[in-house]
């Protein structure tokens, strides 16, 4: 697949509830078989090609088979019990599980750093700028997140600007449209609305607010319940998988391991990660902890659920604290 294409992640706040969680399966047959992990085509997650392919997770005494999809077509799986786990954003758990495939947050992978992003045409320099403007986002998915925290912190509100409805794969084409001053969209989209309108660059983007896009390995709570210690073999993998990737010795290597999954070369494949900052457990720690804001992977989820209600993507709130479970991160 290529990541040109893909790597963004759809990232989408389904307006369409997921299959039912096929949930009901034998744990006695499940223990038996391989733990299946659903992972797709963005840097946080791919980064666990590493590990299959160095063989880390046999070294780890733990039978895993990573299964590869498009990422809506992963959450699907993991919602028709398909597959344990699956690699997704922490509101895309509270989505899935809205309708009715509840999971587990094991562990944190990364959180976007840049990837997301609002982008403007020439002559406008910040989000103040888009006052009295027409801004095109995909209403309820997280470019519109992305842009409300925007116009926030800017000491402004949505209503200060007008916002036109499109898909995020529109964009490109959005911009180059004369009445709009600025899109909403993420990596390579927004990369190649910057192509379509030369001198148009990024004003806001999700370096600018760290945790408001979280990524996670959610698991089935039936089988977190019935293979813990399993469980906590594939967590601890991730702290060789950060360190291969970060170490300037080995990230050439690391990195062709990427590209070559996603069907790209390593030069394309580097900026993508370097929009993404990979968490190692201990920096999982320090997020993995009850508090406001998007400084905590508590207060971020919170903030993404009561934006899913306002925009309709799913009726009432969900239970936070029953997707939570920090025990994992801490080697517990």
């Amino acid at each position: 697949m290529n990541t040109l294409k893909s790597a963004s992640r759809t990232r989408r706040w389904l307006t369409r509830l997921v299959l039912p969680v096929a949930a009901a399966f034998s744990l006695t047959a499940q223990a038996a078989q391989p733990l299946k992990i659903g992972y797709s085509d963005w840097p946080g997650w791919v980064a666990w090609q590493v590990a299959i392919e160095k063989g880390w997770f046999k070294e780890a005494g733990v039978d895993v088979k990573f299964e590869w999809f498009d990422y809506s077509a992963s959450m699907d799986a993991f919602a028709a019990g398909k597959i344990d786990a699956v690699t997704m954003t922490n509101g895309d758990a509270l989505v899935t599980g809205a309708g009715g495939a509840k999971s587990v947050m094991l562990m944190l992978t990364d959180y976007s750093n840049g990837n997301d992003m609002i982008v403007a045409k020439p002559g406008i320099k910040s989000i103040k700028d888009l006052k009295g403007k027409k801004v095109a986002v995909e209403q309820g998915l997280v470019e519109h997140l992305l842009l409300l925290n925007g116009l926030k912190k800017a000491g402004m509100k949505e209503s200060d600007v007008t916002l036109v409805n499109a898909k995020t794969n529109e964009m490109p084409q959005m911009l180059t449209a004369k009445d709009i001053a600025a899109i909403g969209a993420w990596q390579p989209v927004s990369g190649e609305a910057m192509k379509a309108v030369p001198g148009s660059k990024p004003i806001y983007t999700s370096a600018d607010e760290a945790g408001l896009i979280y990524d996670v390995l959610a698991a089935n709570p039936a089988s977190v319940k019935a293979r813990r210690a399993d469980w906590q073999k594939v967590v601890k993998v991730w702290d060789k998988v950060v360190a291969y990737i970060e170490d300037p010795k080995t990230q050439p290597d690391a990195v062709k391991i990427m590209a070559a999954r996603s069907g790209i070369s390593p030069v394309e494949y580097l900026p993508l990660l370097k929009g993404t900052k990979l968490l190692s457990l201990e920096e999982g720690k320090k997020i993995y902890v009850k508090g406001d804001g998007f400084k905590t992977l508590y207060g971020s989820t919170k903030i993404i659920d009561s934006f899913n209600v306002a925009n309709q993507v799913y009726k009432a709130p969900e239970k936070i604290d029953g997707y939570l479970d920090s025990s994992f991160t801490n080697g517990k």
